[in-house]
């Protein structure tokens, strides 16, 4: 449940100190109580009532369960019934509450400051690339497209009501002042004297 990709038999078995031929029996046994094909689920009662709440008719058989296990690219992975996933796709969507990495952070703070700004310009101003930080943003609803830049036709983007929500301001214009933390022109020497050493 945990892995970033498909686990295969082999190394299932290694983790579990079985040979693979076992392994590979468990998981198909696995498979098939998932889908509903055995009798000897738990909670049978349960599991019917189940079917007949989601419109399946359901016998003496066990209801599928709302994950399955699939054998896809070479390896084994659960997930979650496609027949459940608007359900659990509104969890997961309510759910979120993973902290943002710094680049996630940096990168939401200069489109915040500068927007609408294209992500190139982001790019630039961080000096890395913020492709897939920029698509999280937006999955996340903290940033959306405003439109395109007329000469470069480069997609703009914007901080949304969402994240002033998050942020508990009103408006942009709500934000922090940056001018108190940059280095005054007395101190910018000190400053990039620093930086040289």
């Amino acid at each position: 449940m945990v892995i970033d990709e498909p686990a295969t038999a082999t190394a299932l078995a290694a983790g579990l100190n079985l040979t693979v031929d076992v392994v590979e029996s468990l998981l198909a046994e696995l498979q098939r109580e998932y889908n509903g094909y055995t009798v000897n689920a738990p909670d049978a009662d349960v599991a019917s009532l189940a079917g007949e709440i989601v419109g399946k008719k359901v016998g003496n058989n066990a209801a599928p369960r709302g994950f399955e296990l699939r054998n896809i690219a070479g390896g084994w992975r659960i997930y979650s019934r496609a027949e459940f996933a608007e359900i659990v796709g509104e969890f997961v969507l309510e759910g979120q509450t993973a902290r943002l990495t710094q680049a996630a952070l940096e990168t939401l703070a200069v489109i915040a400051y500068r927007q609408p700004v294209s992500r190139a310009r982001v790019s630039a101003i961080r000096g890395v690339n913020v492709d897939s930080v920029v698509r999280t943003l937006t999955q996340r609803g903290l940033i959306e497209d405003s439109g395109t830049d007329p000469e470069s036709g480069a997609i703009l983007y914007r901080t949304t009501s969402y994240f002033l929500e998050r942020m508990g301001i009103g408006s942009v214009a709500e934000l922090p002042q940056l001018s108190p933390h940059l280095p005054g022109l007395e101190g910018i020497e000190e400053y990039y004297d620093a930086g040289r050493m």
